[in-house]
């Protein structure tokens, strides 16, 4: 197992931390980076932004999408990634995947396509209580390429905060699947809080198992986990 284990128990230098990691992975060549979205990665983006960190040059893949929101709806995924990140520091071309698609599983099979076309430089990640990755679920198979997803009621309501009501919470997504993340040179997962001790414990110290997603991450060959959490 090739993770490294990085404990910054301050918050502000946890973020400035994962902002250098940008920083060095472009300055050592990466063109093509896979971004996510949540709560965790906003003070990221705030670093990132008030840097000087150009990315006019490169592309990115965003993990997922709900499905089901209009592009223009404030809590889709565009709309995250344009207020936090893309209005500030656009790439020369921004992929996500369409959650208004007509047929959502060939929307999911047309972004796995575009994603096995390239190569991800670099990966962000963000890990669910539960353990997920992107939005692959506790049971998804390791080999999953991108698909449509059934999302958890702990899921849905980890994300309903940022809707007037849980109901309001789509109950599908179109996300990058665990083999798609593995394939990418350099991983990075940021954890932060006691919520997701468990998880991250089960990623360290765990064996590795589909019913904690992102226990996957075990046989990659070069992962940063950024937390401010002893394990």
């Amino acid at each position: 197992m090739s993770i490294k284990l990085e404990v910054i128990s301050n918050l502000d230098e946890l973020y400035t931390r994962g902002m250098e990691l940008f920083k060095e992975a472009k300055e050592n060549g990466a063109k093509t980076f896979g971004l996510a979205t949540g709560g965790t990665m906003i003070p990221l983006y705030e670093k990132i932004c008030a840097s000087d960190l150009d990315f006019s040059t490169c592309e990115s893949f965003n993990l997922d999408e709900y499905v089901g929101l209009p592009a223009t709806h404030p809590e889709s995924y565009v709309s995250f990634m344009k207020k936090h990140l893309f209005n500030q520091k656009p790439f020369a071309k921004s992929m996500l995947p369409n959650g208004e698609a007509k047929d959502a599983k060939a929307e999911a099979a047309a972004y796995e396509q575009k994603l096995q076309a390239t190569t991800l430089d670099f990966q962000l990640l963000g890990i669910g209580v539960n353990g997920h990755i992107g939005f692959n679920e506790p049971g998804t198979p390791f080999d999953a390429p991108t698909h449509v997803v059934t999302l958890t009621e702990s899921t849905r309501e980890a994300n309903a905060r940022f809707f007037h009501s849980i109901n309001e919470v789509p109950t599908e997504a179109i996300t990058m699947g665990i083999s798609s993340i593995l394939r990418a040179k350099q991983i990075v997962l940021i954890a932060v809080g006691e919520k997701k001790r468990a998880a991250l414990e089960a990623l360290i110290h765990g064996e590795k198992t589909i019913d904690v997603p992102v226990t996957a991450l075990q046989d990659h060959a070069n992962v940063i986990v950024l937390t401010d959490l002893t394990i």
